[in-house]
This record gives C-alpha cells, sequence and structure tokens, in this order.
C-alpha cells in the first residue's frame, strides 16, 4: 500500500462533455471526447496540458484539484500506446535527424527535418531554435525572424534545459547583426527569469555595443558588475571600452571608498591613494575587439572620453553564457 501512494499520476486520459450541434429545429446533442496529458507535480497537484490535433501535449498547462481529476478524467492507456506514443517517438527522431543534418552542413535536409517537426507540434521549443538556427546558417534572416517572433513567446524558450540552445541562437541573432532582435531576445530571458543573471548582462551589452549604443552597453556592464564584481568577462569588457577611449571611469567593482575625514596634516598623509585600473585587451571569447563606429552620445572630462550614465533597468535572471 505505502509503494502505490508514491505512485504519481501520469499520462492520457480523456474527458467527455456534450455539446448542441445545429440550430432550430435541426440541434442535437453530440458527446465531445478530449484528451490529455496528465502529470502529479511533486506538490501533489495535477497538472494537465492538451493533446494538439497530431496527439502530441501541446498548448497551456493548468492545475487542477484531485478530486475534479478523479471525476472527471478517464484513463486511455491503450490509446497512448497506439496513438501518442508513436506520435512523440516520430517527432523526436524528426529533431534528432535534423539536428544531425545541421551539424553536417546539410541545410536544406536538416530544415525538412525540422519543419515537419515544427507541423507536429508547432511550440516545440527545440524544433523551433533549429529550424530557425537552419535560417540562420543560410542567411534567411526574415524566416528567422518568423521563429524568433514564435520563441520569444514562449516561456520553455528560456528553460535551463534548452540552455544550449538558447545560447547558439542569441550569438548568431548578433553575429548576423540583428541587434533589436538580440536585445529584445536577452531583455525577454531577463523578464521571464525569477532573478538575475551576470553573464546574460554581458551578452546584452555587446549587442549594444555591436549595434553602437556604448551608452546602454555601459549600463548592462554596471548591471553585470552590480551582480557580480569578480566577473572576468564584465571587467574585460569595460577595459576594452576604456582603451578604445569609449569610457573614462575604473571597473565599478575598483572604485575606492570614500576615505573617513581627518583634520590637519595627519589626514592628507592617511588617506588612501586610488589604484590605478587595469588597461589590458579583452581576450577575443570574452569581448568584442573592435569598437563600433557612432557608438553614441559622449562627453569629455579632463581629456578623456566619457560615456554619460544613465539608471539601469532592473532585470531578471537566465542561465546562459556567450562565448
Amino acid at each position: 500500500m505505502e509503494d502505490l501512494r508514491q505512485t504519481k499520476l501520469g499520462g492520457v486520459f480523456s474527458t467527455q462533455s456534450v455539446v448542441k450541434v445545429g440550430t432550430g429545429s435541426t440541434i442535437r446533442r453530440t458527446i465531445q471526447k478530449t484528451y490529455w496529458h496528465v502529470q502529479e507535480l511533486d506538490d501533489g497537484a495535477i497538472q494537465i496540458q492538451p493533446l494538439n490535433q497530431s496527439y502530441i501535449p501541446a498548448g497551456p498547462k493548468r492545475k487542477i484539484s484531485r478530486d475534479e481529476f478523479l471525476k472527471k478524467f478517464t484513463p486511455e492507456p491503450e490509446f497512448y500506446q497506439s496513438t501518442v506514443f508513436p506520435k512523440l517517438q516520430e517527432l523526436d527522431s524528426s529533431i534528432t535527424r535534423g539536428e544531425r543534418h545541421r551539424e553536417k552542413g546539410e541545410v536544406y535536409a536538416a530544415e525538412h527535418q525540422f519543419g515537419h517537426a515544427v507541423g507536429l507540434d508547432e511550440e516545440n521549443v527545440r524544433a523551433n531554435f533549429g529550424l530557425g538556427l537552419t535560417y540562420l546558417d543560410r542567411g534567411e534572416e526574415s524566416k528567422a525572424g518568423d521563429i524568433f517572433e514564435r520563441l520569444v513567446k514562449l516561456d520553455a524558450t528560456f528553460a535551463p534545459e534548452h540552455k544550449h540552445l538558447f545560447n547558439e541562437f542569441g550569438i548568431n541573432l548578433r553575429k548576423t547583426k540583428m541587434f533589436d532582435r538580440a536585445i529584445e531576445y536577452y531583455r525577454r530571458a531577463l523578464n521571464v527569469s525569477a532573478g538575475e543573471d551576470d553573464h546574460l548582462h554581458v551578452n546584452l551589452a555587446r549587442s549594444f555595443f555591436e549595434k553602437g549604443d556604448v551608452q546602454s552597453a555601459v549600463e548592462a556592464l554596471r548591471e553585470a558588475a552590480r551582480i557580480n564584481p569578480e566577473l572576468d568577462e564584465a571587467r574585460k569588457f569595460w577595459e576594452h571600452l576604456r582603451n578604445k577611449r569609449l569610457l573614462g571611469d575604473p571597473f565599478p567593482a575598483d572604485k575606492p571608498a570614500k576615505p573617513e575625514r581627518r583634520k590637519g596634516k595627519a589626514a592628507a598623509e592617511a588617506a588612501p591613494q586610488a589604484a590605478a585600473p587595469e588597461t589590458g585587451e579583452p581576450e577575443t571569447a570574452a569581448a568584442p575587439l573592435s569598437a563600433t563606429e557612432g557608438a553614441g552620445p559622449e562627453e569629455k572630462t579632463n581629456g578623456q572620453v566619457r560615456v554619460r550614465e544613465e539608471k539601469a533597468k532592473g532585470l531578471g535572471r537566465v542561465i546562459v553564457l556567450d562565448k
């Protein structure tokens, strides 16, 4: 009995509802059957998701009470074995073949496989990432943009299990000079996340920088330094901007604390000297190696160029690293 209690509910179930068909004297009632993918969560709640026309779990998920589930839902093990499971296998096989074709540079074969997978499940994140990356590989920015619009609307896009694909897609958006989409992509990732991520702010800074908006790039780097003062990528990017005379301030984490004010000569002798910031060129993997012309509004201060600062916007968290 104890083992049975520990077993979680799951699988394909169905519900039935009576609907009216026709009008006037031709009206009649018919029974409509709906199939659901059901999963019991760790907290005991029952999560349901409808099956799409291809009999694959898709669409919004919602929670229902155990009492409602027991009253309305009927298990469909035979339907799962005969229909749902083969479709899930077909979907996974198509995505796997698409990924293999893309790795070999066979972009048209990859498009065919990913397109078939999207036809089975339009909201499948892995299939959409694959199709979008294939379009970017072929330089078809318009088609890649359509996939981008679909991906940014799906919260599952930014889930940890898709970190590698998320990262690759963001890099490719930037490398194909789709800067506005890359910026929107990273901002969306921050907004749907529970916390803050230092690396993501650096990725956002790179997109701003390559777009020519140095001021916004600096704001993003300040946010990364606030979250993690020890982040090496943010420091190297910052020093790169200093070396290009696009920035005069030292890295935020290196700013010395204000000394305690004392009276007389002793105070002058006791005041600490600010350490000179490092000025080494950033590594290739850490930051862009060339400044963008027309990088944005600047101010001159004591012969140095200093980018005007604005208050950074509060953003969220996602687990990615753009290298």
